[in-house]
């Protein structure tokens, strides 16, 4: 026998459906529900708040308080009971509403009447709308099957506004994705795009919420759930004796996807008149909502896979699966909650730009972005429930700032500033095959970085000299297993053909840290920058690294090879690396195959305790490179995936300075050849002050070449130098405001 309180619901439900089906314009609609909830709640008032903005509610629609005060009585985010349900995401329900904290009487709405108080965030998949509030003058709180009928409800109505049914006058009722939105996150690679907008994993958007046949929901939800449970134990039996890490996300999904209560609410749901969607839709909008509220990130780890877990219900049930139908826009911009490498690379150089909710500077997003030279803005929030499929969008990578569906002012001047941009590069282009030769000094060579067979036509239109460093780390994180050494070999060699004789730097495996293998267990370390990462690695997995060194050794045929190894600490590191190289040269030599015609033996120089190793160190590597990301992030002892402390420090610091001068210093000593690789000798002003402390050879993305050497040509490095010198000796911090002076003066 069906319960009153199923009953009951499906009642309101039932009504609400009517309500909504009758034709009107959005103002009525909300009259009507505000009415139709109070009479079947039996309370004497019922309002509706939605936000008109971020941070500011406003009465949309009451029965039973003034209704002069509609559109009038505003209030800010966490001000009075209502903000404070706006604020928390989480029902408020008293019946002594004045003797609650952060209670604030609104005269003009005449509910000092009123006693009981029940608010509810009107929220959907974390993106809150509004909230739903009912009042009455008893001292007693509301009964908990009004509190789920008012959720229910807020659900419905979450749903309805998503699909522009309470569409009106005012900010409060403007139709959804219809406005100008301005979205900041953070830089992950600079340049700016415009296009359309290409969601990676679309919404499952809810286009009816209700049920008229429980029976057959329960049915479908339970089919789809079986469907679920089945794809799991495949995912599953596909990684048996595979890497446990793997395993353990995957037994969370099955536990989650075989949690009674999880179905049993879902069940509860369909039984008081939602459609199975719905239902599905209101437990992950729960899960989302109390992810926000977990601070223990383990926890929130496995709430994430429950939300993950909705998704595919969902995509079941509506018979989505992966494929949504939609056809990649002209000019696409990838908008996403975040992505994995490979499927990155499988959108390739079709994207104008990317815009991630999630991400951080060093991600595989952003070293895949960085090597396809793709403008990326990441912590870009709520962009995802922001922006639809084919909405016009703005990607301005160099401030971090996203416009979406921007007003033709704003579209205008983002276009004046991408011709400015490509009147430059064509500026550049006039110097591409001459040498970066400065005023009255030397010339400096600039290399270009490169981690795909994609980047290697960059290097004959760049104007480089060479390829500093070539990461071969993305081959093996675009994989969903370790590649032989066949394939690397054949990897490599195209690389060397493709670099025509010009000198490529193979940096081995740099895994660890923010680059994990998804086949290769991850280490549970607490900074994981500073821990099991790149040569250590490698040393402790000498067939690992082995196999790397057969393979490079393997592709030269012949040839020059130059190999560096990354983020060595200490000399018997890279003694013991260039140990496992040599007995694999060895080894080709006594199979009978090519050797290298030449070979070069170098490592990157990231940790500051290398540039105080022995003069011996620098005398055994034929070369050395200055990593000037990771260096420059132990120096200042300031995470550079920590937004709050990485801009706090400045390259062109008097100390950084005075350290990569004893580093130039040491490699004079030596006479070894010395470069610097990473983001800050791609700046102009950066790396025009690194030329002036000595370095003469600069490795950078390949759009950066023409700027850089462009400035360079024009300036004379003396004095620049003699600027330099004189504001470190006047105490200065830095010596940026005194460089940007002596250039302005330059012209």
């Amino acid at each position: 026998m069906v319960s009153d309180v199923q009953s009951g619901s499906r009642r309101l439900l039932g009504r609400l459906k009517l309500a909504l089906e009758e034709p009107a314009e959005g103002q009525e609609r909300l009259d009507r529900i505000t009415r139709l909830i109070a009479a079947e709640i039996g309370t004497p008032v019922c309002s509706i708040y939605l936000f008109r903005d971020s941070d500011t509610l406003e009465l949309c629609a009451t029965e039973g308080l003034k209704p002069e005060s509609v559109h009038q009585t505003r209030m800010r985010l966490g001000e009075g009971l209502v903000g404070r349900v706006a604020l928390s995401a989480k029902p408020i329900n008293t019946g002594n509403a004045p003797a609650e904290p952060g209670f604030r009487y609104m005269p003009e709405t005449g509910e000092e009447i009123y006693s009981a108080f029940l608010g509810v965030p009107i929220q959907r998949l974390g993106e809150r709308m509004g909230v739903l509030v009912v009042q009455s003058k008893d001292r007693t709180a509301y009964s908990e099957d009004d509190v789920y009928a008012i959720e229910v409800v807020a659900m419905v109505l979450a749903e309805m506004a998503e699909l522009g049914a309470f569409v009106g006058e005012g900010a409060a009722m403007a139709a959804p994705h219809k406005h100008p939105v301005m979205l900041r996150g953070n830089c992950g690679q600079d340049g700016a795009a415009e296009g359309n907008v290409l969601l990676h994993e679309p919404r499952v958007v809810v286009t009816n919420p209700f049920s008229d046949d429980a029976e057959a929901e329960l049915s479908r939800l339970r089919t789809a759930v079986d469907q679920l449970r089945v794809s799991v134990d495949e995912m599953l039996m596909g990684v048996e004796g595979g890497d446990k890490d793997q395993r353990e996300v995957l037994e969370a999904y099955r536990m989650f996807a075989n949690s009674k209560g999880w179905l049993r609410r879902m069940e509860a749901d369909i039984n008081r008149g939602l459609s199975a969607e719905a239902a599905v839709e209101k437990e992950q909008t729960a899960a989302r909502s109390r992810m926000e509220q977990v601070p223990d990130p383990y926890l929130r780890e496995r709430l994430h896979d429950l939300d993950d877990l909705s998704n595919r219900l969902l995509r079941l049930l509506t018979g989505q699966g992966t494929d949504t139908g939609a056809e990649m826009p002209q000019d696409p911009v990838l908008v996403a909650r975040n992505i994995g490498p490979g499927e990155l690379l499988a959108y390739g150089r079709a994207l104008r730009g990317i815009v991630l909710e999630e991400g951080s500077v060093g991600s595989h997003a952003a070293v895949i972005a960085r090597a396809l030279a793709i403008p990326l803005v990441i912590n870009a929030e709520r962009i995802t429930t922001e922006a639809l499929n084919g909405d016009h969008i703005l990607v301005d990578g160099d401030q971090g700032i996203v416009h979406l569906r921007p007003e033709e002012t704003v579209a205008s001047a983002f276009r004046d500033k991408m011709a400015m941009a490509t009147k430059a590069q064509e500026r550049y282009a006039s110097i591409r095959r001459v040498p970066a030769t400065t005023v009255y000094g030397p010339t400096i060579r600039l290399d270009m970085n490169a981690g795909l067979m994609a980047d290697l036509p960059s290097l004959r239109s760049s104007g480089a000299e060479g390829v500093g460093l070539f990461r071969t780390e993305l081959q093996f994180l675009v994989r969903t297993k370790f590649p032989r050494r066949s394939e690397l070999a054949a990897l490599y060699s195209r690389v060397l053909d493709a670099a025509n004789g010009k000198r490529v730097v193979f940096r081995t495996l740099d895994i660890g840290s923010d680059k994990v293998l998804p086949y290769m267990k991850p280490q549970d370390e607490p900074n994981p920058a500073l821990g099991w990462r790149a040569i250590r690695v490698g040393l402790d997995k000498p067939g690992v690294l082995r196999m790397q060194l057969q393979a490079l050794i393997r592709a030269a045929r012949g040839r020059p090879l130059t190999i560096m190894f990354p983020f060595v600490a200490q000399a018997d590191e890279f003694h013991t690396a260039k140990k496992y190289l040599l007995g694999e040269l060895e080894r080709e030599r006594r199979f009978g195959h090519p050797l290298p015609r030449t070979l070069e033996i170098g490592a990157m120089l990231e940790t500051p305790s290398l540039a105080f190793a022995s003069k011996q160190f620098f005398e055994s590597a034929d070369f050395i490179s200055v990593g000037g990301n990771d260096l420059k992030q132990f120096f200042f002892a300031a995470d550079r995936e920590n937004e709050r402390v990485r801009r706090r420090y400045d390259t062109l610091n008097v100390s950084f300075l005075t350290f990569l001068e004893w580093i130039v210093m040491r490699c004079k000593e030596t006479r070894t050849p010395l470069s610097f690789c990473g983001e800050d000798a791609g700046r102009p002003v950066e790396a025009l002050c690194f030329a002036a402390m000595g370095f003469r050879t600069l490795s950078m993305r390949p759009a950066s070449i023409g700027p850089v050497k462009h400035l360079l040509r024009r300036s004379n490095l003396a004095e620049l130098r003699e600027v330099i010198d004189e504001a470190r000796a006047s105490g200065q911090q830095s010596v940026r405001p005194a460089v940007m002076d002596w250039l302005h003066q330059q012209g």
